[in-house]
């Protein structure tokens, strides 16, 4: 019995390796595409993400513009524990889902692109996305391998095109509306 065990902390151990690894080169891939790096997405996940995440932006940019400059204005110099805590509270209602997750990457992503205008290099890039990596790939690892990691991500992404891309497209909307809550909290922090 305790090989089993063995076996299993060395199992969970590695997905969770793996998992946020995976995580950290999706999120800094959209991190870096948001400040103008031109590159091929690594893989069909960033694809996916760059697409999704740039339309809920462009759907939403007065308003994530403003919670950017309410985050800036509140969080001080460490903006990776701030950051964490604007994740905390979007799945607050412990209702994690692929809309939320999309919407996360589109505040970040206009986060970095206010930072990168402000002057700061691609450090911020690499902090913001070890600090999505570290939340999702690590402290949501398993809602992540309940919905099939980030292959799971692929289907919610080619599920939502065409007939399904409105609701899919609402959920998102909804989880980006969201953030509008952080306002508050961020005044508090």
């Amino acid at each position: 019995m305790e090989s089993c065990e063995f076996l299993s902390r060395f199992w969970e151990g590695k997905m969770s390796c793996w998992l946020s690894k995976e995580t950290l080169v999706l999120a800094e891939d959209y991190l870096e595409f948001c400040v103008g790096v031109q590159r091929t997405p690594p893989g069909p996940a960033s694809e996916a993400m760059r697409c999704l995440a740039k339309e809920i932006e462009k759907q939403n940019l007065s308003k994530f513009h403003s919670l950017v400059q309410t985050f800036l204005d509140s969080c001080g110099p460490d903006r990776s524990s701030s950051l964490r805590k604007v994740m905390a509270e979007m799945v607050g209602d412990g209702k994690l889902n692929w809309g939320r997750v999309v919407s996360l990457f589109a505040f970040t992503g206009v986060l970095v692109g206010e930072l990168h205008s402000r002057g700061e290099g691609k450090d911020c890039c690499r902090r913001l996305a070890e600090t999505i990596a570290d939340y999702l790939g690590v402290e949501k690892q398993d809602w992540l391998l309940q919905n099939e990691g980030w292959d799971g991500f692929c289907k919610f992404f080619h599920s939502s095109r065409g007939q399904n891309h409105e609701s899919a497209m609402k959920t998102a909307l909804f989880a980006a509306a969201g953030i509008d809550r952080m306002k508050t909290r961020l005044c508090v922090w």
